[in-house]
């Protein structure tokens, strides 16, 4: 019996974990998402900041009230961001979450942000 109890606690536990790493893999494909659109809609795909700033801040208050504090301006840019830093696709990482995607598009210096990416996927 304890076997069996320990053998579907570990069902339990493993589901649990890959639906939470699910939900935080939609997140950051979300915010990929997002901050694609802001580069698109930014003449035509062009990194523009003066343009972009006004259009995040009309985004924002439109957004903001209906889904909270997670689509603010300061979120918007950080969404945009990470679009022009990961602009494939299927270069972000599973294994990353949107907390640690932020971290890593801070910083500015690719080298570094590429050795980072990687020691952390290799360290878990």
């Amino acid at each position: 019996m304890k076997d069996l109890v320990k053998e579907i606690r570990g069902i339990i536990d493993s589901a649990r974990h890959n639906a939470v790493c699910s939900v935080d893999f939609c997140r950051v494909q979300m915010y990929w998402q997002i901050g694609r659109r802001i580069v698109e809609e930014e003449q035509g795909g062009n990194v523009r900041a003066e343009y972009g700033k006004g259009l995040i801040k009309n985004l924002a208050k439109e957004i903001e009230p209906e889904y909270g504090s997670g689509f603010g301006v300061r979120q918007l840019e950080q969404a945009r961001q990470f679009y022009i830093e990961y602009p494939i696709a299927n270069a972000v990482r599973s294994q990353f979450n949107w907390t640690q995607y932020r971290t890593l598009i801070q910083i500015a210096d690719k080298d570094k942000r590429e050795y980072y990416e990687l020691e952390a996927a290799n360290n878990c």
